[in-house]
């Protein structure tokens, strides 16, 4: 099967109509939103090419992508859910909002861990909820102390608050481990804050670190976990999702808008059951791959560019790199791509402790991450 970020030469992958390779111009090395440079699993190919050949392109039915998804988290983390606490979802973001419209209201608090995601604010500023940041502590992962001033924060008067939850991290790569998010559940419910998870990095975890579906905890009765096979198998253009709910949450689930799972592609499903029941393989070679990639990061930061603290992250294809030390300002991402066009992520858009960082997305192939970093060096001087 060989190694899927080398599949594609760089002629291919610009030949792309997707935002990564039309956002900037064509002279840019674009590493930074989550898409990867490789071809899709044969699975998925043979599925939705099927689907095309048949006509197969109506509305989604029934409960296969709930079904895959019970199937792979009990071979893949030990965790088999009931199906019957599941709801087709559009995407996990939109999946985050429908289930946060149950639990809370407007002017209602959703605390942070930050740096995160940076949609994460905008869709909660659309909800018109309040953020509140609990920084990670500097090793990147959940400090309790900050965590609990958060919540004490948000549950003020009484009033109705949600704790939203990645793992693994994105953008600093960070596996929470299951002490970590047991803490972290115990600590929301003392404060009468509810749980949600975006898990949607769940498959793209490199050993030693495990993926800890926080429903499989006793704190996740209450709670909710959104998963898909989006960002694992390259799908983010094929929409699907799947909102699961702790046996406490269920009644809740079940007010959720029937309308809310129209918005899931039939094909997008189609392609991410065939992932789920026929990409295993395929994504074993993708993650020898990224963890290889992730690896040579850290030699080529360390030969060309030793000013950029770097810490490998543990699940992801995304390397958060503080650079600081280079006196770039608090948008490093702005100088590389004006300097030596390439295009990263900007740290401050992912909230308090995104100053002098930049997020760079290491699932392509090894000589354009090689090529990316002498560019980077080049910025620098």
């Amino acid at each position: 099967m060989g190694n899927p970020l080398e599949a594609l030469t760089l002629e291919q992958l610009r030949a792309r109509t997707s935002v990564k390779w039309r956002q900037h111009p064509p002279e840019v090395l674009p590493l930074w939103v989550a898409e990867m440079d490789v071809p899709l699993a044969p699975a998925i190919v043979d599925a939705v090419s099927d689907a095309m050949r048949s006509g197969d392109t109506g509305y989604p039915c029934g409960t296969p992508y709930a079904e895959a998804l019970a199937d792979f988290a009990a071979a893949r983390w030990g965790w088999r859910f009931d199906v019957a606490a599941a709801a087709s979802v559009p995407d996990v973001m939109r999946g985050i909002v429908a289930v946060l419209g149950l639990l809370t209201g407007p002017g209602d608090a959703v605390v942070l861990n930050s740096p995160v995601y940076h949609p994460f604010y905008r869709y909660l500023a659309h909800m018109q909820r309040r953020v509140v940041e609990a920084p990670l502590g500097a090793e990147g992962r959940i400090d309790l102390e900050s965590l609990a001033a958060a919540l004490a924060d948000a549950a003020a008067g009484g009033r109705r608050c949600a704790l939203l939850l990645c793992n693994p991290h994105n953008p600093t790569g960070t596996v929470h481990t299951r002490a970590e998010l047991q803490a972290a559940g115990e600590l929301a419910a003392s404060y009468g804050a509810r749980v949600l998870v975006d898990e949607i990095h769940a498959p793209l975890v490199y050993a030693p670190a495990e993926h800890v579906p926080y429903l499989s905890l006793p704190v996740g009765a209450s709670a909710f976990a959104l998963l898909s096979a989006s960002k694992g198998w390259n799908l983010a253009g094929l929409k699907g999702a799947v909102a699961v709910a702790g046996e406490l949450a269920l009644a809740e689930l079940e007010r959720l808008p029937v309308e809310v799972s129209h918005g899931a592609s039939h094909v997008g499903v189609i392609a991410h059951v065939a992932a789920l029941r026929g990409g295993g393989a395929w994504l074993d070679q993708l993650l020898a791959a990224l963890d290889a990639n992730r690896t040579a990061l850290g030699e080529l930061l360390a030969a060309r560019l030793p000013g950029i603290r770097y810490r490998p992250p543990q699940g992801t294809y995304l390397a958060w790199l503080d650079c600081r030390a280079l006196g770039l300002g608090d948008d490093p991402a702005a100088a590389f791509l004006a300097r030596g066009r390439v295009a990263l992520s900007s740290g401050p858009d992912f909230g308090s402790g995104g100053g002098g960082h930049a997020r760079l997305n290491f699932a392509t192939s090894p000589a354009i991450l090689a090529e990316a970093v002498a560019r980077m060096a080049s910025a620098v001087g």
